[in-house]
């Protein structure tokens, strides 16, 4: 929904799609799996790092009360909406694709889902900045979720709102209607879910 990300492209070659510079990411190795908690590449209008997973220091729900845990997804129906979510920016996670579990703990199957043909997924994300004890800042990102389509639905009840390259500014941009619009399943069939071997749930 996703439970961990990879991106085993050169960032030189996504840097060169997204028509930036890779700039502090250009030593980014090919990652396998990415765990909520460690860095990952995201795009803001440039790639930089970001820790996935926002911690929600000072946020409260709409009770008035702390949010606690952790948020490395957030669903598309309430991220903006929620008081939790006030004032955050938006991104893109850059990956090649992502990782779901299906089955009892132990014994769990793990399935990689990336785009057929191969290449680059962008998922709608929000940002926060979080100001750790001394005063060390940490951008945080999280990444937006929807209803599964037809490929995901058998394997996992959400999806992570995935965004064609030409519409990354749109979800970015300041007309926020636009964006919303843009939160909706991918379309059937262009995602290749296969099995996982070697990949863990419980770490890289």
């Amino acid at each position: 929904m996703p439970g961990r990300f990879y991106l085993t492209d050169p960032v030189a070659a996504l840097a060169d799609a997204l028509g930036v510079a890779p700039g502090v990411v250009s030593n980014e190795p090919a990652r396998e799996n990415i765990a909520p908690g460690q860095e990952i590449v995201v795009f803001d209008g440039g790639l930089r790092r970001m820790r996935w997973g926002i911690v929600p220091v000072g946020r409260v729900n709409a009770r008035g009360r702390p949010v606690m845990e952790q948020i490395i997804n957030a669903r598309s129906e309430t991220v903006f909406d929620k008081s939790a979510f006030d004032g955050v920016g938006r991104a893109v996670i850059p990956v090649n694709g992502w990782y779901e579990w299906t089955g009892e703990t132990r014994k769990k199957t793990a399935w990689r889902i990336g785009p057929k043909g191969g290449g680059v997924l962008y998922f709608a994300a929000i940002t926060d900045v979080w100001t750790a004890p001394g005063g060390l800042e940490v951008p945080q990102v999280a990444a937006v979720t929807c209803a599964p389509n037809g490929d995901v639905a058998p394997i996992h009840h959400r999806m992570g709102v995935l965004l064609e390259q030409s519409d990354i500014a749109v979800w970015m941009g300041a007309d926020l209607e636009a964006a919303k619009a843009l939160m909706v399943p991918w379309p059937d069939g262009r995602l290749h879910i296969e099995k996982a071997h070697g990949v863990n749930w419980d770490g890289p």
